[in-house]
């Protein structure tokens, strides 16, 4: 399959490999970010955390309840993603970007990807419960990835803080 992409330039001159991490509310989300930021760290490369508001009921409030749900939805976003970015900065000394998209979660992704260059990789987290892998590998894997300019690095949910570390 080719792409018509437009080429990562993260091993040009004055650009840097940056790791792509969607941040969620599943418990293996800590995974992926701890596995991106020491591996940012470990590679001189950058990190950017996405948060992805779907607001499909949104648009048919009315327009003063949706602007408050859509501004209430951001607040939200922008808490869970300090959150993370000071795990980051915890675990890495890692200072990531961070971006908040609307939409579908494959559709944010590859915006994410379009508009940023510097992206080489995303990571995600697989899920160790009894319901797969969560719902954003499960949605990748359905056919999604296979139109992303990146390669994929799925971190299994399970492995500790001491394991990530030997592998990043």
């Amino acid at each position: 399959m080719t792409t018509t992409a437009t080429p990562r330039r993260s091993r040009e001159p004055v650009h840097r490999r940056k790791f792509l991490v969607v941040v969620d509310d599943t418990p293996e989300c800590d995974r992926a970010i701890y596995f991106a930021a020491r591996r940012a760290a470990g590679t001189q490369g950058g990190m950017v955390l996405l948060g992805v508001l779907e607001l499909e009921g949104v648009a048919q409030q009315w327009l003063g309840v949706a602007d408050l749900m859509r501004a209430e939805a951001h607040e939200e976003m922008e808490a869970r993603l300090q959150k993370f970015a000071a795990r980051a900065r915890q675990v890495a000394g890692i200072s990531p970007e961070l971006v908040i998209k609307e939409g579908s979660p494959a559709e944010a992704i590859a915006r994410t990807i379009a508009e940023d260059h510097d992206i080489a990789i995303l990571v995600l987290a697989a899920g160790v419960g009894k319901d797969g892998p969560g719902p954003l590998v499960t949605v990748l894997a359905a056919g999604h990835a296979a139109r992303f300019p990146v390669p994929i690095t799925i971190v299994p949910g399970a492995l500790t803080d001491a394991e990530l570390d030997a592998i990043a």
